[in-house]
C-alpha cells in the first residue's frame, strides 16, 4: 500500500532515491567467498569466546551436572529396590512351587 504522498506506482527504494538530494551511493564491490567465511568464522569465534566468557553457562553447567548426579542417584536407587522386590517375588515363587512339588509328591506316594 502506498503512504500518502507517495506515488503507488513507484517501489519504495526508487521514491526513496528520487526524494534524495545527495548522489547516489557507489555500488559495493562484491564480496568474495573468502571473506565472506573469513568475517563469519571470526563471528562465531567471538560468539563461542563470549559464551565461555559468560558466568551464566558455568552456573547453568553446574546446575546441569548437580541435577544429572541426582537423576542418576534415583535411578540406581529404584535399580536396587525393583531388584530386591524381584528377588524377593522370586524367593517366595520358588517357596511355593517346592511346597507343590512336595504335596504332589505326598499326594502320589498314597
Amino acid at each position: 500500500m502506498a503512504r500518502p504522498g507517495q506515488d503507488a506506482r513507484r517501489s519504495p527504494e526508487t521514491a526513496a532515491r528520487a526524494g534524495s538530494s545527495g548522489p547516489a551511493p557507489a555500488p559495493r564491490a562484491p564480496v568474495s567467498g573468502f571473506d565472506q567465511k573469513l568475517a563469519v568464522r571470526l563471528t562465531q569465534l567471538a560468539l563461542v569466546g563470549h559464551v565461555l566468557r559468560s558466568r551464566r553457562l558455568y552456573a547453568g553447567l553446574a546446575t546441569a551436572g548437580i541435577v544429572l548426579a541426582a537423576l542418576r542417584g534415583v535411578g540406581q536407587e529404584n535399580t536396587a529396590s525393583t531388584m530386591a522386590r524381584l528377588a524377593a517375588w522370586n524367593k517366595r515363587e520358588v517357596q511355593r512351587l517346592e511346597r507343590k512339588a512336595k504335596q504332589l509328591e505326598y499326594r502320589a506316594g498314597h
